[in-house]
């Protein structure tokens, strides 16, 4: 089987799915902007050729690029980068070089959230009433509709980037001027907690993996400035996982990675915020491996190349994130962080600069098989002195 993988480079951990393809058998094609020499070493040995591009959304490189690993290795059996900076081009490659997956008749209900929305009506999931507003009417009689606060970002986009909280009037003319060249999507404003469920789906359709993430705070508000802490629990709740398994039919996925966001109401119901194609972000799969003793990347690669995996989790952990911001005073330092929790910590790591807003300029990663101690823990990493 030949996978071409765009960016295998970036975000960094791309690498190992890259490393588990090959193990598990297929020929691995990456097309990235980087450098070959400044590849790691890993993904080097996994690549059984690398075509450099000045740039990824250069469409006439990739085509080149394309056609250079047909002529050398025969037809291209699947393309991915697991990314959804990169969701609209793979569809794009896969339209015009006949290769299975998302493509360009199909992309428009994972890429706009007015679109999602139509497919959870559809579905039957109740998600947050909103709509497309370009206009200050428009956004004005929606809130005669919904009242304030509302929510608006763009309907195609990625992550909390260029969101808006709308307190009232005076919070508008800032939201309009970016509303004049890109189509928002403005929503009522839920209070709750934001759950995700998220797993990987066969090549038949059949969910062989999931979890939940929970959220101490919505990444808005991370991106705001408070502190993120979040984690994977043991079980998940029957509710989310009936609702999320719907959405899985709904949408058609197939061979993939999912990531899909609810609230949770003060009343106990879920809303359905969006859904993404690709797994969580940051380090949510090594997380995941943490938390359940096994090996994603693999999982992942296995259905890819034989059409479903045998992997599945323990469940024996539950895991936690804690994410702190460059700039804010905390009572702990790092070495009384690591000598306190040493039995919990499992990884330490600096963010990169993308990462950092949404959750934090470092992390630490503690898994344990009682998630209160951990939350105990986050708690203290970010107290303020």
């Amino acid at each position: 089987m030949n996978v071409v993988f765009l960016s295998p480079h970036f975000p960094p951990h791309m690498a190992w799915f890259c490393v588990r393809l090959r193990e598990v058998g297929a020929t691995v094609l990456g097309i990235g902007d980087a450098p070959y020499d400044e590849l790691r070493p890993e993904l080097r040995e996994a690549l059984t050729e690398y075509y450099r591009v000045p740039d990824l959304m250069d469409t006439d490189a990739l085509i080149r690029a394309f056609g250079w690993f047909i002529h050398r290795h025969g037809r291209i059996d699947r393309v991915d980068s697991l990314n959804e900076w990169w969701l609209e081009t793979e569809a794009k490659l896969r339209t015009w070089f006949d290769v299975p997956g998302i493509r360009l008749d199909t992309i428009d209900a994972i890429k706009s959230k007015t679109a999602m929305k139509e497919v959870f009506a559809a579905a039957g999931v109740p998600a947050p009433r909103g709509r497309i507003c370009r206009t200050r009417d428009e956004i004005l009689a929606l809130v005669d509709e919904i009242g304030y606060p509302i929510v608006a970002k763009p309907d195609v986009g990625v992550g909390a980037a260029r969101t808006y909280r709308i307190g009232g009037e005076a919070d508008l003319p800032a939201f309009l001027v970016d509303a004049r060249s890109t189509d928002y999507i403005c929503e009522e404003f839920l209070a709750g907690d934001l759950y995700s469920y998220d797993g990987l789906v066969d090549r038949e359709g059949q969910v062989v993996f999931d979890a939940s993430i929970t959220y101490g705070i919505s990444v808005l508000d991370s991106v705001e400035g408070g502190e993120m802490a979040y984690w994977i629990d043991r079980t998940i709740p029957d509710d989310l996982v009936a609702l999320g398994r719907r959405l899985v039919e709904a949408f058609g996925v197939r061979e993939r990675p999912f990531h899909f966001e609810f609230f949770r109401l003060p009343d106990g119901t879920l809303r359905a915020l969006e859904v993404n194609m690709r797994q969580p972000g940051g380090l949510t799969v090594d997380m995941w491996d943490w938390a359940n003793d096994m090996d994603f990347y693999r999982a992942w690669a296995e259905v890819v190349v034989e059409g479903t995996t045998a992997i599945r989790p323990s469940r024996a952990f539950a895991c936690l994130w804690a994410g702190r911001k460059d700039g804010h005073a905390y009572g702990l330092k790092h070495d009384e962080i690591t000598a306190r929790y040493r039995d919990l910590i499992v990884h330490h790591e600096r963010m990169a600069g993308v990462f950092a807003a949404a959750i934090g300029s470092e992390g630490y990663i503690m898994k344990s098989p009682d998630l209160a101690l951990l939350r105990g823990a986050a708690a203290a990493i970010h107290a303020r002195p």
